[in-house]
């Protein structure tokens, strides 16, 4: 046998023994000769091998204090950190943040993103603005339960009242020492004449609205207006400082968490 012949059966023998299947264990890098003379790494460290993470990651985000309270108390360590940012109106957690001797990840968080509800969106979407009455009664009547003072059944009875004038023709309004505003109408019968009467409306209203789901109701004062166009009467509502009030709600959810946990609140947003 030449030499030439030895070198070839070394060869195909590394070539065999490169691929024949060895047992290695899960958590591992190996590096692995392929029958054409290179070198690959193979890495077994990850969760599809081990079975485990190596360490918590990911964005939760929850909508109310009592879920965020809860899965922090599950999460958090000595390091983490919570911040809040009262022009987003939200609250996050840093839960592996640095510690004071040595780095932490960053990127398990949680985020308590509130998020407004349905009635807190359509007061707020009509405030300040003149509607036609039918429209406007309407309204009232779609959202009695939020309605305090005067109560639903008054109010029920005005925008009934509204409805009841929608042909009418309006000649002026005055406002009553009561507070309330006298809108004088003229309505078409069969007659020539016609009748007289006078529609009247408190000048303005209270509303208790959760402004974030999961929340309390907050109050807030309601000014009617309105708009005599010729012989048209337009209604509408202007809330008193209604962004306040949300963020009101909000320092309440902030103090509610504040006192559910021990880690200080920063005021700000996490790198």
């Amino acid at each position: 046998m030449t030499n030439t012949d030895t070198s070839v059966q070394a060869v195909a023998a590394l070539a065999q023994q490169a691929l024949n299947p060895k047992e290695v264990e899960p958590g591992g890098i190996y590096l692995v000769a392929t029958a054409n003379g290179n070198i690959e790494r193979v890495d077994l460290t990850g969760p599809e091998y081990t079975g485990t993470l190596a360490r918590k990651t990911g964005l939760t985000v929850v909508r109310d204090a009592a879920s965020f309270l809860t899965y922090y108390g599950k999460h958090k360590d000595d390091a983490s950190e919570v911040y809040s940012d009262v022009e987003r109106l939200s609250i996050t957690a840093v839960l592996d943040a640095h510690a004071a001797d040595e780095p932490g990840f960053g990127d398990h968080r949680l985020t308590l993103a509130l998020r407004r509800t349905k009635a807190w969106q359509e007061w707020c979407e009509l405030d300040g603005k003149l509607v036609d009455q039918d429209r406007f009664a309407n309204f009232l009547e779609d959202h009695l339960p939020n309605l305090v003072d005067p109560d639903a059944a008054t109010m029920l009875e005005i925008a009934q009242s509204i409805k009841a004038t929608t042909k009418a023709q309006f000649q002026s309004s005055s406002r009553l020492q009561s507070g309330e505003r006298k809108f004088v109408f003229t309505e078409d019968t069969t007659t020539s004449a016609g009748s007289r009467g006078d529609l009247a409306i408190p000048e303005t209203f209270k509303i208790a609205v959760p402004p974030f789901e999961g929340a309390d109701a907050y109050s807030m004062t309601a000014r009617f207006k309105y708009r005599l166009n010729g012989s048209v009467l337009t209604l509408g509502f202007k809330l008193e400082q209604p962004e306040e009030r949300a963020k009101a709600a909000f320092t309440d959810v902030l103090t509610a968490i504040s006192e559910g946990i021990d880690t200080p609140i920063l005021n700000g947003t996490p790198a």
